[in-house]
């Protein structure tokens, strides 16, 4: 029997009334398990109404009462973890595993908004003139709203409404209908944790609800984590209608392997950070940069531990790779592939093809690993989002950085050496916002921010950490000046000896 997913606004479920239904599929059977409701400009108006309502209360409530909050909304998830991954896996399809890694990075942001109150706190110059003092304090947004891709359905809605709550916004969250089911069930939680009604809303939808959220008045500022086209576009329609954006876009994150590198590391880094979740998100290492003579010993190494990996229904424990997301997205994916040689590649993996028995139905795609690849290749370009892994060769450190530096995009990137000299010039010369030394997916712990450089950012904020606070509130500065007391009007007797 089909599922149904309708909305989370003011604190209950509320059904969809457009009339319009998306539907979610099971990756490892490609059958159609749910029905997600799609709203309808009036129907994300009333969960903006209701965040708006909410504000009244909750924007002036205190640290106490939010951290309070948080900290039970932290033990539920915690308690939840094996029912949010299941989610996860049923929709999206990446394996059970992953999927609970995901809930333990959305968890980080979690315990960091629960500290928020050391990130609240402002500053205070005392005297700066005669009886003069300078204050300067954060105050939250408003109503704000996040929308968020479906490779990380619980993570990166994590990453935005913790923190944007514990600053006192209130929350629209408008999730990737591919896979909903996650969002509602955080929102779920967050009521039973205490969270006022409002104060968290979810809207499923597509562009319809993007755009009535873009251009909405009451919004004030909009998050996003998706492909580069559509964070470009986000980020102009939002700006054009005043708000402030945090607008993250697509990767073609490199791993430059300089020669004297411990080649079995670098091939379990690129195995690992390359094909994980499927190649399903931005911190994927898509391009090996080989310098020097260590390419061919380096795609051996990288073909043999491939070869192994065993893929799955992501419910099956010993899957260690998924489904892709939609049989669409599989066949787009399995395009770059096919199109490789004719390219001037070598196909050392072709995944393409590749079926599991007894889910024949399924979204499936083996391991690809493209050797030889030129920067003017479409597998090169553009960011695939599956698991095929290029690699290029450069003859020197210089070539290798200038090729990485080419690309539009600057999301993450990586170096594999043994030289400290070597690893610090990399992590100051190449441009790109996350940088990992021996280290293939450089994502910051919670505490720092997460962000890219050139096409992978537009917005001048990062998500999460100090600069996620700041996205979230505003800043205001006080300027006070009293009276001595001792200068208190004729009949007023305060108790200061009177100047006159």
């Amino acid at each position: 029997m089909t599922k149904t997913v309708h909305h989370w606004i003011g604190g209950k479920t509320v059904e969809g009334t457009s009339g319009n239904w998306g539907p979610v599929t099971d990756p490892a059977t490609g059958a159609v398990t749910t029905r997600v409701a799609l709203a309808s400009t009036e129907e994300v108006g009333a969960a903006v109404a209701a965040a708006r309502d909410a504000y009244a209360t909750w924007g002036t409530s205190s640290l106490a009462q939010r951290t309070a909050v948080l900290f039970q909304y932290r033990a539920l998830l915690d308690a939840h973890r094996d029912e949010i991954a299941a989610l996860i896996t049923a929709e999206h399809g990446k394996v059970h595993s992953d999927a609970l890694g995901e809930v333990a990075r959305g968890l980080e942001i979690v315990e960091l908004a629960c500290g928020i109150t050391v990130q609240l706190k402002g500053e205070l110059s005392t005297q700066v003139s005669s009886r003069v003092d300078v204050a300067a304090i954060r105050q939250p947004l408003g109503v704000v709203a996040g929308i968020t891709p479906f490779n990380f359905p619980a993570m990166v809605p994590m990453w935005m409404f913790p923190l944007a709550i514990a600053c006192g916004n209130t929350f629209v969250l408008k999730p990737s209908e591919k896979d909903p089911s996650a969002a509602n069930l955080l929102a779920e939680l967050a009521s039973q944790a205490g969270l006022p009604d409002g104060v968290l809303n979810v809207v499923h939808g597509d562009k319809v609800a993007v755009d009535a959220l873009l251009e909405h008045p009451d919004v004030a500022a909009v998050s996003f984590v998706g492909s580069t086209p559509i964070a470009k576009y986000i980020h102009a329609t939002a700006s054009a209608n005043g708000k402030r954006v945090q607008a993250l876009g697509g990767a073609k994150n490199h791993m430059l392997v300089l020669p004297d590198a411990d080649l079995d590391a670098a091939a379990d880094a690129a195995v690992s950070a390359a094909y994980g979740s499927a190649g399903e998100r931005c911190m994927a290492i898509s391009a090996v940069v080989a310098v020097g003579a260590v390419g061919d010993e380096l795609v051996q190494k990288i073909r043999e531990r491939a070869e192994k990996i065993k893929i799955g229904p992501g419910n099956d424990p010993t899957s260690e790779m998924g489904p892709l997301i939609t049989a669409a997205h599989r066949d787009k994916v399995a395009s770059y592939v096919t199109g490789a040689a004719a390219q001037g590649a070598e196909v050392v993996l072709d995944g393409t093809g590749y079926t599991v028995d007894g889910h024949e139905d399924g979204h499936w795609i083996g391991l690809s690993l493209l050797d030889k690849v030129s920067t003017d290749s479409d597998a090169y370009r553009d960011e695939i989002f599956g698991p095929v892994l290029c690699v290029l060769r450069a003859d020197t450190y210089e070539d290798g950085v200038r090729l990485i530096n080419d690309s539009p995009f600057g999301n993450g990137t990586a170096i594999f050496t043994r030289d400290g000299g070597a690893a610090r010039r990399f992590q100051l010369e190449v441009q790109a916002g996350m940088v990992g030394v021996n280290v293939p997916i450089p994502v910051p712990v919670g505490y720092h921010s997460f962000g890219g450089w050139k096409d992978s950012l537009f917005g001048d904020h990062h998500i999460y950490g100090n600069d996620g606070v700041h996205f979230y509130t505003r800043g205001k500065v006080v300027t006070t000046r009293w009276p001595d007391p001792a200068d208190a009007p004729a009949g007023v007797d305060l108790g200061f000896p009177r100047n006159h």
